[in-house]
């Protein structure tokens, strides 16, 4: 169950969130001023927090600026019957989820406190995914072509420019997308993956940007989309050639201005989303087909990363081969076991048209079937070429 700490020293206002709020199933916990709030801060885990902005002893931006500067992860919505444009900004530039003014429109309230703590629980999940992160989504590989890849996101990924990342399947582009986000400015906050292939074309638009209650068929409540949940952080649109004209508008949009609209409302919805796309596709023979948006690709493709496939990097086998009978072993709880070096050599030697994918997925095979140290019979008798 969601914790939620409100700081407010008005009792009434307390004492009417914490009603609504926990009618909504939540643990809530109050505290009267900033001094008392920014102490149970502290001294417990909150998933949210409910401030006010104008409070003695301490007002609420000072509690959002001395709560983010510790160890603690609550996502903070901001509440004053006295806001400004100013505040809210000041707020949001702080770390602040959102700025609700006094009295509170419940509809709004309950919908920012389930998007805030989708967020949270979104950056809860990638810290706890950070420290496999490193060795899942390592780029293993010395040959020139992996240097080249390696170079440009060292000099990208600092920056905010969009990146466009092409490749045959299997080659890695989703490692690639990743490592990008790693060495951000981006890295605490989400990374979100969305497989526009794998959507059907009616719902891609319901998935990238939400949807209103009512708004179809099957829209039973009301639901953020990728991009909301990827505020402050990075959304990685694989395989974008196989999106719908529709949604690449939207898209388009949303890279303009930086706004975008659930399927259903009209409202504009403000995002900050560091966007990274890939195809294996080439899109420039789609746009002359008139499948794809010229004018999208462009504002996609800042950076252009072409992912070398497996067969133009062929020194890198052993090493990857080697990678992968570690993850295997780990993921098994086995010992690692050892593959003799003609074994390696006759893998050098095959085309692999399925590329990275392909060659682990083989490696798997010869750890399951093949004799405890792996041997040129083996990959003779296990590997499909």
């Amino acid at each position: 169950m969601p914790k939620i700490l409100i700081i407010d020293d008005e009792r009434f206002i307390r004492a009417s969130l914490r009603e609504i709020l926990e009618y909504e199933k939540f643990e809530v916990t109050e505290a009267q001023d900033g001094e008392e709030g920014l102490q149970k801060i502290k001294d417990e885990e909150f998933d949210l927090v409910l401030c006010d902005v104008k409070m003695p002893k301490m007002d609420g931006i000072e509690v959002l600026d001395q709560a983010k500067a510790l160890d603690k992860s609550p996502q903070f919505i901001m509440i004053s019957a006295h806001g400004s444009i100013e505040t809210a900004v000041e707020a949001t530039k702080k770390g602040a989820f959102d700025f609700i003014p006094k009295p509170p429109d419940l509809n709004r309230l309950l919908l920012t406190v389930r998007n805030a703590l989708d967020k949270k629980q979104l950056v809860t999940e990638t810290k706890v995914l950070k420290k496999k992160l490193s060795k899942k989504f390592d780029m293993v590989g010395e040959s020139p072509a992996i240097a080249r890849v390696k170079n440009t996101i060292e000099k990208v990924a600092p920056t905010d420019a969009r990146v466009l990342i092409t490749g045959p399947n299997g080659t890695g582009k989703e490692l690639v997308a990743h490592w990008i986000h790693q060495k951000s400015n981006r890295q605490e906050e989400p990374f979100v993956a969305v497989n526009c292939a794998a959507i059907p074309s009616e719902l891609i638009e319901s998935e990238l940007f939400g949807h209103e209650k009512g708004a179809f068929t099957s829209a039973h409540k009301q639901r953020a989309g990728k991009f909301e949940q990827a505020q402050g952080g990075t959304l990685f649109l694989d395989e974008i050639g196989d999106m719908s004209l529709s949604a690449q508008s939207k898209v388009l949009r949303a890279l303009q201005e930086n706004l975008i609209n659930r399927v259903g409302s009209d409202k504009d919805i403000k995002v900050d989303v560091r966007v990274l796309a890939a195809t294996n596709k080439d899109l420039k023979k789609e746009i002359e087909a008139g499948r794809f948006r010229e004018d999208l690709y462009h504002r996609l493709s800042v950076i252009l990363i072409q992912v070398p496939a497996l067969k133009d990097r062929k020194e890198d086998i052993p090493l990857l081969i080697d990678k992968f009978l570690d993850d295997i072993a780990q993921e098994n709880g086995d010992a690692k076991k050892r593959i003799t070096p003609d074994a390696v050599s006759k893998l050098q030697e095959f085309p692999w048209t399925g590329n990275i994918r392909e060659l682990r997925n083989v490696v798997e095979r010869l750890v399951i079937l093949g004799e405890p140290t792996i041997s040129l019979e083996d990959v003779k008798k296990y590997a499909d070429y």
